[in-house]
């Protein structure tokens, strides 16, 4: 088979597509015929040796994945072969087969093509952990999403929204605040030229934010921190702008309001059975018409330079998905 290899540690334009033995299903997984795989700002990370996990080299990255079951392993109990899944695999989507353990993947719903399946387990997942288990985001309550055009950020947005809450968009041009409108943000924050604070308080009557969601990080966390309501939720994503912000804890102090870490990756391997369970109300949310999962660049495999492209740039608006032909 073909795959997207990573031989050391170095910036992503370093990365191969190339020939490789197919992988052997063991005891208890799947393999599947790989038809869309996410691409996420961790995996610029992780082939860069950035991120919090190092594979050893060479590997085959991409983390989330959506296809078809070719074979299944002994004691697979969870998956016949011709059923349509997806999952997060950590390493090794960039491809055209991937076998992990059956507990990785979930049944796709009826109304999901592949390229959006590809997108929910990290980008939905990540969110609606974030709003669900560590905001406990209430009906009515006003969500702040800053990157909101981006992966992450328009997943977010969509989850706000069917989960009752107000949204306010936040990001750095008006064409990805058009975007996020789209996709059912209620107001929209142009950073780059208004004020994240001023504006924040104005769009919420001087109470601030109930939740802000900030996969950003850099110059403009302390002024969506500063923007919180009283007992306000601070919900820390990433840091896709480069600077880890210091943030003046006496902030917290001062409007009672709290600073939570959101990392999925280690929550859903300590707690698989919640992790399922959220994966599988979204895909009931989908199925219900809800909300439908923003794709919105697909690129061939063999391609990977434009997808990787998008997301180093950070000209990317929704999901960016992989396929295979």
């Amino acid at each position: 088979m073909k795959a997207i290899v990573c031989k050391e540690f170095a910036p992503w334009e370093s990365l191969a597509y190339e020939e490789v033995p197919d992988p052997v299903v063991g005891k208890g997984q799947v393999l599947v015929d790989v038809k869309a795989a996410g691409i996420n700002f961790p995996d610029m990370l992780m082939v860069e040796g950035k991120y919090q996990v190092k594979p050893p080299t060479p590997f085959i990255p991409g983390a989330e994945v959506a296809g078809v079951v070719a074979e299944v392993g002994e004691g697979v109990s969870r998956f016949a072969v011709g059923d349509r899944v997806f999952g997060p695999v950590q390493i090794g989507a960039f491809a055209e087969r991937v076998a992990q353990s059956e507990h990785a993947f979930f049944p796709m719903g009826e109304s999901m093509s592949f390229e959006q399946a590809a997108g929910l387990a990290l980008a939905y997942g990540t969110s609606y952990y974030a709003l669900k288990q560590r905001a406990q985001l209430q009906p009515g309550e006003t969500v702040l999403v800053l990157g909101a055009a981006g992966g992450v950020g328009i997943a977010t947005v969509q989850l706000a929204k069917a989960m009752g809450a107000k949204v306010i968009a936040a990001a750095s041009s008006d064409e990805k605040l058009e975007f996020a409108a789209q996709a059912g943000a209620d107001e929209g924050i142009n950073y780059s030229t208004e004020d994240l604070k001023q504006r924040t308080k104005e769009l919420t009557g001087g109470k601030g934010a109930n939740v802000v969601y900030d996969p950003v990080g850099g110059d403009y966390s302390e002024q969506a921190f500063r923007a919180t309501a009283w007992d306000g939720r601070f919900l820390v994503i990433g840091f896709a702008s480069g600077p880890i912000p210091k943030m003046p804890l006496n902030l917290a102090l001062l409007k009672g309001s709290s600073l939570i870490g959101v990392f999925w990756g280690s929550w859903a391997a300590q707690f698989p059975d919640e992790n399922r369970e959220n994966l599988e109300e979204m895909v009931a949310m989908i199925d219900a018409g809800d909300f439908s999962p923003v794709v919105s660049e697909t690129h061939d495999m063999e391609n990977f330079a434009d997808a990787f492209g998008a997301i180093a740039e950070r000209r990317a608006k929704g999901k960016v998905v992989l396929t295979n032909s």
